[in-house]
């Protein structure tokens, strides 16, 4: 059996093209490898779930053969969201789970993120499973397949813990994403009015795609708030660990901001708490978060880099860009869009007017993430380790250097990275004014220009 595709073991999950780099065949040979490795780190037990796609079901059986041939026993939860499958780790006592996901990728790809004995794999573990694939270096048994249904008590654990202040009208799209089978059922139980959007789990995405990180995806939520009597939108990507949130005028509330809000919250009952955000995270941030009380701590872009580091910090939340929130308070350090989801309804039921919160937290001029495509893979990579190195940026205050260089001026900042996913090196631009925005731009132009000829996006 030859070895799969290297280029799928990506820097947080392993992810292909069905059919192609990843088949069935492949989905064998990685349950042997994480079975084998399960071992080593002396696990007995490995939930595994799926999301929507079509190719879910037979991907996630040779998974579970694979891995129930290492010696390790399956316990198989089903058709659920990522963060349901984390939640059954912890509430199996296996503390290990694979999630076969392509998350927000297009409807031919598909993929499997992972948590071994409480630590979510990435990087140099990924690769480790890779090379045992190539070394063949498998462990061999008979473990134990079973089934278990985790919805009921998912639900009845945030259920029992949220309560609102009085009910909400909201407004729930989950671009036929997996969410759409839980989402609206939670949040009726928690007393909201339900006005559901393309909830019917279609593995095709026939309507938008499950990505609420791109504004056009949260147009039809713009327009049902709209038209109806919903107070707020929520949005979910195709495997719910991403949360995106809408204003009943349309504005969009993006994650950093949904942090301000949230952090608020916690550090009331937590002084001095750490609340972790990415190096793509507005600058606003980490003032708000101490002028709530609490401490805050700028990390790599990734969630499994920012779950290492709640670990490492005992940080009781996180978030990053993207839409991944992470609650230790209350919950158990996971991103789950749902469950924020459920916290942010919680924290808008004590007000009257929930958009006047929202709309009232501290905003900059900035821009989207601006993509810089690079012709090979590690190309990326390899630019960003040169420009740490060389490049010069005059009227800056400061240049961060721990997830590509971002760039603090005194009146805003830039923001260059190599994606670990795709060779793109993603951009992002905030000032106080267009006037700064544009300045802050021009000094990344210019050393940009200078060290590749690739079209620059901005």
């Amino acid at each position: 059996m030859s070895a799969p595709s290297k280029d799928i073991f990506k820097a947080y999950d392993i992810r292909g093209i069905v059919g192609k780099t990843l088949t069935t065949q492949t989905a064998y040979q990685i349950g042997r490898a994480i079975g084998s490795e399960a071992r080593a780190r002396k696990v007995k037990a490995i939930v595994v779930g799926r999301d929507g796609r079509l190719s879910g079901p037979d991907l996630c059986e040779s998974l579970a053969e694979g891995i129930v041939s290492s010696g390790i026993d399956v316990i198989d939860v089903g058709r659920v969201a990522t963060p349901m499958l984390y939640f059954a780790a912890y509430e199996l006592g296996t503390l290990s789970g694979v999630m076969v996901t392509g998350s927000h990728n297009p409807p031919d790809y598909n993929g499997f993120k992972m948590m071994l004995a409480g630590d979510t794999l990435s990087g140099p573990d990924i690769q480790a499973l890779y090379q045992r694939i190539v070394d063949e270096d498998f462990s061999e048994g008979n473990g134990q397949y079973r089934t278990h249904d985790i919805v009921e008590a998912y639900l009845e654990r945030i259920t029992g813990d949220i309560k609102l202040e009085r009910p909400l009208s909201i407004v729930v799209d989950c671009g036929n994403g997996v969410p759409g089978a839980f989402a609206p059922v939670l949040y009726r139980r928690l007393g909201c009015r339900v006005r559901q959007l393309f909830c019917d789990v279609d593995g095709t995405f026939p309507n938008h795609h499950p990505d609420p990180a791109k504004p056009e995806n949260l147009q039809d939520v713009i327009e049902a708030l709209a038209k109806t009597d919903a107070e707020i939108g929520l949005a979910f990507d195709g495997d719910g660990d991403r949360l995106g949130v809408v204003t009943k005028e349309g504005n969009i509330i993006w994650p950093d901001r949904q942090l301000m809000l949230f952090a608020a919250d916690v550090l009331e009952r937590n002084p001095g708490a750490k609340v972790i955000y990415d190096v793509k995270s507005t600058r606003l941030l980490g003032p708000w978060i101490r002028d709530n009380g609490g401490e805050p701590v700028m990390a790599r872009t990734g969630h499994s880099f920012i779950k290492a580091k709640i670990k490492e910090t005992g940080a009781l939340l996180a978030g990053e860009m993207s839409g991944h929130v992470f609650f230790k308070e209350r919950w158990y350090g996971f991103d789950d869009g749902m469950y924020a989801g459920a916290r942010l309804l919680e924290v808008l039921s004590r007000v009257e007017d929930p958009n006047a919160l929202l709309n009232a937290l501290p905003n900059a001029v900035s821009t989207p993430e601006l993509n810089l495509k690079m012709e090979h893979e590690g190309e990326n990579h390899a630019l960003i380790e040169k420009l740490q190195q060389t490049a010069r940026f005059d009227n800056a205050e400061s240049v961060i250097t721990i997830d590509g260089l971002r760039v603090e001026y005194a009146d805003g900042f830039g923001l260059m990275r190599a994606s670990n996913t795709t060779p793109v090196i993603v951009l992002r631009f905030e000032a106080d004014d267009e006037a700064a925005l544009e300045r802050i731009k021009n000094d990344f132009r210019q050393v940009l220009s200078k060290a590749t000829s690739a079209p620059l996006p901005f």
